[in-house]
């Protein structure tokens, strides 16, 4: 595991609670974004300006030219045909907050990271940490625009491999800034941590399984198998225990074919159990070892962990025809709060240099 760097720098109050603004923010859209998706809003603004982009319709003539826009998409012809102009308001005002959110975010992180800078506030070490934090972030921005091109061409939804890039890009920025945070707050143990071992184990497990959930979510593979403990009465879809689906055709066309739904869900589910039960499995093994710093971590990781599992039932078990909302981004902000605790707490266990 990667040892904390000794920071002889003194970061001020200022910096430290600007980095967990910039956190807290970085979440929130994380969570407008599976908000977004989830109301199905991601494809009613078809343009991408990034300057006049800030302002929104203002009268209804604006508002008449953005809902012409959007009439020349797939998804209003192949699903929201009956849609009335206040119907479209609904979806606009949630991917126009959506990207207003990040604006605001780089407006708020960018302004003060060149003052600190010009301040000399900050030593290279955090200049080059945010440096990779903005430009995931970047990147993230650019991924989302391409999945936006992809749903307005011939399809109603944004294609699910390129939603789950831009939704891995998002979390591997948290996970950049939670790093940032750790190094910053020098968090770390004064002793060294036994049988920790396992920690990076099961953020690679959380992490491999965030990558599922992202597509799980392009897939709408939730939709297809609204039960549980079982698939709608199988543990394992018998689509998938047909050695002749198994193609890579059926994983492109997981529109029409139900094997990649399935198998996604699937992943998903047995990826869930293995999370809790190794969240478990570190809780008892770490509890009379740590810190009590790291022992809030712990602590807070099993929680999330079993609160996680119970919503994705509730998710599954209240699907009528589309995700439920509440459910759904509960589910999301959850899981990324969850995958956050155990690189905080992986963060909390390393050797702290004196």
């Amino acid at each position: 595991m990667e040892k904390p760097k000794t920071i002889k720098f003194k970061y001020t109050k200022i910096i430290r609670i600007w980095l967990i603004i910039g956190l807290i923010m970085l979440i929130g859209q994380v969570i407008l974004g599976g908000i977004t998706r989830l109301t199905g809003s991601g494809l009613s603004i078809t343009r991408w300006d990034i300057i006049t982009g800030v302002v929104p319709p203002l009268n209804e003539t604006e508002w008449v030219n953005e809902f012409e826009l959007y009439k020349e998409t797939p998804q209003y012809h192949k699903i929201n045909s009956t849609f009335t102009i206040q119907e479209f308001k609904f979806i606009y005002f949630w991917e126009y907050f959506h990207r207003l959110w990040v604006r605001s975010l780089g407006f708020i992180f960018l302004i003060p990271f060149v003052i600190f800078v010009l301040k000399k506030q900050m030593d290279s070490y955090l200049v080059k940490r945010l440096g990779i934090v903005i430009l995931l972030t970047i990147l993230t921005a650019s991924a989302g625009w391409i999945m936006v091109q992809s749903g307005l061409v011939n399809r109603p939804w944004v294609n699910a491999y390129k939603l789950t890039i831009h939704f891995t890009l998002a979390v591997l920025v948290v996970w950049a800034m939670v790093k940032t945070v750790s190094d910053v707050y020098l968090l770390g143990s004064k002793s060294l941590i036994p049988s920790k071992k396992i920690v990076p184990f099961v953020v690679g497990i959380a992490f491999v399984q965030m990558i599922v959930a992202g597509i799980m979510a392009g897939m709408k593979a939730g939709l297809y198998y609204p039960s549980w403990p079982d698939m709608n009465g199988e543990f394992i879809p018998s689509v998938l225990l047909n050695p002749s689906n198994w193609i890579w055709h059926n994983m492109v066309n997981y529109d029409s074919y139900l094997f990649a739904p399935a198998l996604v869900q699937f992943t998903h589910r047995m990826l869930a159990y293995i999370l809790a039960a190794a969240t478990i499995y570190l809780f008892f093994k770490l509890r009379n070892k740590v810190e009590e710093a790291s022992k809030k971590w712990l602590n807070g990781t099993l929680i999330l962990v079993l609160v996680q599992i119970a919503l994705g039932i509730l998710t599954v078990l209240n699907v009528q025809g589309k995700i439920p909302l509440f459910f759904g981004v509960s589910h999301q902000l959850v899981g990324l709060l969850y995958f956050m605790g155990l690189l905080f707490l992986s963060d909390s266990l390393r050797k702290q240099k004196a």
